[in-house]
């Protein structure tokens, strides 16, 4: 059985840390930054943490619904979210997951294009 990269890179220790990095790069972002204004920033970084370590194979999972629901008011476009993939694999770069496993986190992440980005045209 191989190791999930959740194991693999420090559990959620590691994922914390990556996640705080993650949003110090989204909130600079002119892309996306605005976003975030009226966030409870510390429950979502607890909430992104833990779906990041969903996405490494962690004890998390997140439903298609979930997602969904995060995001309906949103009005996300198909750049924003470009921009934030863009951002977390920077990140994930920096934080040294290797090549191949960030290419595994990405097409995760892309799986779930669908439903961040739900009943948009964009």
């Amino acid at each position: 059985m191989t190791e999930a990269l959740f194991d693999k890179y420090g559990g959620f220790k590691f994922v914390s840390r990556l996640v705080l990095s993650f949003y110090d790069k989204v909130l600079d972002s002119d892309q996306v930054g605005d976003y975030f204004d009226d966030v409870d920033m510390p429950r979502l970084i607890d909430h992104q943490t833990k779906f990041v370590s969903s996405l490494l194979g962690g004890p998390v999972s997140y439903t298609d619904e979930r997602l969904k629901r995060a995001h309906a008011s949103l009005n996300l476009t198909s750049a924003d979210f470009d921009e934030v993939q863009r951002l977390l694999r920077d990140t994930l770069s920096e934080h040294g997951i290797e090549s191949q496993d960030i290419d595994i986190v990405m097409a995760e992440v892309e799986a779930r294009r669908g439903s961040i980005l739900a009943d948009r045209a964009s």
